[in-house]
Order: C-alpha cells, then sequence, then structure tokens
C-alpha cells in the first residue's frame, strides 16, 4: 500500500474527521465536480473536504536507503474556517509524531500551515498542511 493510500485510509476510518469533512477526504490532483462529486452538493457548492497529495520524495535522514516525502492536505470550505480549522487541528492529532503502514514509514512529522487562503476556482475558503514522511526506500 503506498504512503498516500495508508493516509487516506487512517483519515477516512476516523469517525470525528469524517463528522466534519461531510464531502470527504480524497488523492489526487484537484477537487472538482467531474472528479470528486461527493464533495459538493445538489446545489453545486463545496462542502467541507480535503484533499491528499504528495509534493516531493527526495533521498535524506540516517540511512543510505532512507528518504523524505513532503504530503501536503488541502482544506475545502464554502465559506469561513470552521470547519478546516477543526479538521486542521484533527488530522495533526493523527498524523503528527506517528507512523502508518506502508513503505518503510518511520516517523511523519507536521511542518507547517497555511491558512486563511481562497481558492478562486472553487470560490471557496482554503488552508494546506504540510507532512514530512521519513520512510526507507530499500
Amino acid at each position: 500500500m503506498s504512503i498516500r493510500n495508508a493516509i487516506e485510509t487512517l483519515l477516512e476510518a476516523d469517525m470525528t474527521l469524517m463528522a466534519v469533512l461531510t464531502g470527504g477526504v480524497y488523492s489526487g490532483m484537484e477537487i472538482s465536480r467531474q472528479d470528486t462529486p461527493d464533495a459538493f452538493n445538489a446545489s453545486g457548492e463545496i462542502k467541507p473536504c480535503a484533499l491528499l497529495g504528495v509534493e516531493a520524495d527526495d533521498a535524506a535522514g540516517p540511512l543510505l536507503h532512507s528518504s523524505r516525502m513532503f504530503v501536503v492536505v488541502r482544506f475545502y470550505e464554502r465559506s469561513g474556517y470552521t470547519a478546516i480549522d477543526v479538521a486542521l487541528e484533527r488530522i495533526y492529532a493523527l498524523l503528527h509524531r506517528q507512523r502508518v503502514s506502508g513503505e518503510g514509514v518511520f516517523e511523519i512529522r507536521h511542518t507547517g500551515d497555511v491558512r486563511d487562503m481562497r481558492d478562486a476556482v472553487l470560490d471557496c475558503a482554503m488552508a494546506m498542511s504540510r507532512y514530512q514522511v521519513m520512510r526507507y526506500r530499500g
């Protein structure tokens, strides 16, 4: 199982998080009405949701074949940041200083948030959390 899929599965299994992210958790390139229709309500407005993606993977760490992978979680909400703020904190609690199964993960560390953004295409509130995944690539 890939690290992306392992993290997505972990997040989707958390009932507290899914009660906040009523539009779901996705992995891939973008949130759109075509690719992620469950992220939108009947009026076509975005529901609180998250998009998980891998940003980079480079050689780093204590071992010859260890690397650090950067995973980004993007959060979306129609207006305001109420659900986004709760989801940011919940995902932090689920991922920071944790391990997930898959591909030799040593540890996941939170590296920062970018809050109070706006997605012009979806016309909604947005935020991002970035995590560093230290792993063995052997």
